[in-house]
């Protein structure tokens, strides 16, 4: 199909069809990149790695195994389809469109997941699984127990920051105050963790679990002892807002 832009849960542009066949076949180049790319890539029933694997199932069971599967195999790899599960994906296909279709179809797969995956750290995997970045460091570790990460999404109109732990890191015990208005809001955008407030139950948050946080109110948040865990941080707005940090989450807690 020629190159693309894909990035997960972001509008697709596509300009191939009108740089490659704009003069020749202006009709083609508007369908490719206006109606297959602008449209139906676009379309929100389904999210983009879905949509990833079902063009790589459709054009493996078509015997397209050229150029055109492993550009949309390498979508897929971008858009969080791990190498293990493009494995099982042609596995399956397979059952279904023959033996040679497969073969053809393994080999670009372990072009795209090459050998270098192995290499992975364990936040570069985790990167692959979420949208948003990971960031640095965080500047606030010395408020956690276990290392975390900050990248910033929006400075401008509302503050909005993802929030990284790796697995048991949590932040201490802390308070949002505000004279008026105030608090936080956490949009979990990828692996598990907990928010709790103190003397009630923790809650489990995982992709896309939302928690309001009022001011004025004691909590912690931070990843399950077996998970990575990354949230947004929303800051809402309000009069005479401070945060005040306490003492560390125990073990227990």
């Amino acid at each position: 199909m020629g190159k693309g832009e894909f990035v997960m849960n972001k509008k697709i542009i596509q300009t191939a069809g009108r740089e490659q066949l704009g003069g020749f076949a202006p009709e083609f180049a508007h369908l490719n990149d206006d109606v297959l790319f602008g449209e139906v890539w676009n379309e929100p029933a389904l999210d983009t790695k879905t949509k990833c694997i079902v063009t790589v199932v459709s054009l493996i069971s078509s015997g397209i195994t050229d150029s055109s599967l492993k550009y949309h195999l390498s979508n897929a790899k971008n858009n969080g389809v791990t190498r293990e599960e493009i494995a099982a994906i042609i596995t399956h296909c397979t059952m279904y469109s023959g033996w040679p279709k497969g073969w053809a179809a393994f080999r670009l797969a372990k072009e795209v997941w090459s050998e270098e995956t192995c290499t992975l750290s364990e936040k570069e995997k985790f990167q692959q699984e979420i949208m948003f970045p990971i960031g640095d460091e965080n500047p606030y570790g010395r408020f956690f127990s276990g290392k975390s990460y900050l990248a910033p999404v929006s400075t401008q109109q509302i503050a909005i920051y993802n929030v990284t732990f790796e697995p048991g890191c949590r932040n201490n015990w802390h308070i949002h105050h505000a004279e008026s208005g105030g608090g936080q809001m956490l949009i979990c955008v990828g692996g598990r963790g907990y928010y709790r407030e103190w003397g009630k139950d923790p809650v489990e948050m995982t992709a896309g679990t939302v928690v309001n946080i009022p001011p004025e109110v004691k909590h912690w948040h931070g990843a399950a002892n077996d998970s990575w865990f990354a949230h947004l941080a929303i800051e809402i707005d309000g009069e005479g807002t401070s945060n005040e940090w306490l003492e560390p989450v125990n073990d227990g807690d």
